[in-house]
């Protein structure tokens, strides 16, 4: 059901034009459309054009917007937020914040004072993940959950329980999200396995792709190790029937994306125990969790799935299941009561 006379500005980061991963933005505006209008804004690389394009868009879409959801970080974009929440106050118009980041329960301590303006004031401050949604009532915010979701259909789901040790890896090159352990764990299964290869798939944030190249010709494995830069989504879906287990290395986390699609994919997980990671995976129910920053655990994990196929059968199956509740079928209504059955509309 399409609600008529009700318009949606949505706020965020939305760079995939730009060759950017995609975030919020680029996908979930285009589901809402399903509920109401939305507008969404900015498309702006510098986040000085940015910051400008945004207020101008609510200064100019004040008197028909009934709402803003803004998607909001823990980086220097948490002043876009506190900026985009002032003007919807000044100008009455109830604002929504859409939490992302695992690190950005840290900006509730760092900024204090500036976090309780902002997050005080927004109609409902919406978690995709249980981590952020705890992190933020232990505070005292009131908070709702909405998971992240993908469109299921997109993911051909290939059961895996005899594997072969290929091993994908999706994420930016980022120091956060720790790539390097994912190739120190790879050598360890490379040792007892030396036709194993790995995949990593994603766009170079700050010089950690150039270091995890380094790290693979020191350690000889160059030739086993693949770096495709940022692929389109359909591209490394295709990819991904080459390879049977999927790792995420990464030091700070909320809910990422990407292993709800390798989920949907059918490829059993290992990520590190971090953040909103434990609230997304049963740990050996639908995927394995280790120590963060360990390297040996990861690697002791994949050996583990490579030896035992029922474990990586029922992680598989298992993994489909817990994927298919955050399709956006299942979400969709989650949205819809909050926009229109709990006050959003004043």
């Amino acid at each position: 059901m399409k609600y008529k006379n009700f318009t949606l500005l949505y706020i965020g980061n939305k760079l995939q034009k730009h060759g950017k991963t995609p975030t919020s933005i680029d996908t979930l505006s285009l589901q809402l459309e399903s509920l109401c209008d939305v507008l969404s804004t900015s498309d702006k690389l510098n986040i000085i054009l940015r910051m400008g394009d945004i207020i101008l868009s609510i200064i100019k879409y004040k008197k028909q917007t009934n709402a803003i959801l803004i998607d909001t970080y823990s980086s220097l974009n948490f002043y876009i937020s506190l900026i985009s929440a002032f003007l919807a106050n000044f100008f009455k118009i109830d604002y929504y914040l859409y939490l992302h980041g695992g690190n950005l329960p840290m900006r509730l301590k760092k900024n204090p004072r500036l976090s309780k303006y902002l997050f005080s004031h927004s109609k409902v401050n919406i978690a995709p993940s249980g981590y952020l949604k705890n992190a933020f009532e232990k505070e005292g915010y009131k908070v709702e959950f909405i998971p992240n979701n993908i469109d299921i259909s997109m993911y051909p789901f290939k059961p895996r329980s005899v594997l072969a040790p290929n091993i994908l890896y999706v994420r930016a090159f980022s120091e956060i999200y720790n790539p390097q352990m994912a190739i120190e764990a790879f050598v360890k299964v490379y040792k007892k396995y030396p036709e194993a290869k790995m995949c990593m798939v994603g766009p170079d944030k700050d010089g950690s792709m150039q270091l995890c190249k380094e790290l693979c010709s020191q350690l000889n494995v160059e030739h086993a190790v693949e770096f495709t830069g940022r692929l389109e989504k359909s591209e490394w879906i295709r990819r991904s029937e080459e390879f049977d287990l999927f790792i995420n290395s990464t030091n700070f986390d909320n809910q990422p994306v990407s292993i709800i699609e390798a989920m949907a994919l059918g490829l059993p997980i290992v990520s590190t125990n971090v953040g909103g990671i434990p609230f997304l995976i049963q740990n050996e129910k639908d995927g394995l969790l280790c120590a963060k920053n360990s390297s040996e655990e990861m690697a002791s994990c994949i050996l583990r799935l490579l030896d035992n196929k029922d474990l990586a059968s029922r992680l598989s199956e298992e993994g489909l299941s817990k994927a298919q509740s955050y399709s956006w079928d299942s979400v969709k209504s989650r949205w819809e009561k909050l926009l229109f059955d709990k006050g959003m509309i004043s």
